[in-house]
């Protein structure tokens, strides 16, 4: 999906690396993202929205600010584009790079439902 999504004309999904310093082609950070267009309110009135999921680092990559750079390139994309507000769910771990670069807690629970899926044929 990942590829398909990246190959696609509208440029609506972007993923940012940082490679091993000692080995070529191997990952030692990411951030991934998306943009979604949602119909326009009050505090973002052209519905665009970005949401940023697969924050990682490998772990002997830690504290390098690996991860930092990977979500800044991330967050210019999406201002480029004209994306307002993005949105993320954050570990425990994570967390405190999102404070710092001015993430805030949202207002009101998430709530989730999981809907059984039916079969997909092919």
């Amino acid at each position: 999906m990942l590829h398909r999504r990246l190959a696609e004309p509208a440029d609506l999904m972007a993923v940012f690396v940082v490679d091993d310093p000692e080995r070529s082609g191997v990952l030692a950070a990411c951030a991934t993202g998306t943009i979604e267009q949602r119909l326009g309110g009050p505090g973002n009135p052209d519905g665009l929205t970005g949401y940023v999921f697969n924050v990682v680092t490998e772990p002997v990559y830690r504290r390098r600010g690996y991860s930092r750079a990977c979500l800044e390139a991330l967050l210019d994309w999406y201002r480029q584009r004209g994306v307002g507000k993005v949105d993320l769910r954050a570990s425990a771990e994570g967390e405190p790079l999102y404070r710092s670069l001015g993430f805030v807690p949202t207002f009101g629970p998430t709530l989730r439902l999981s809907l059984p899926v039916a079969s997909r044929r092919n």
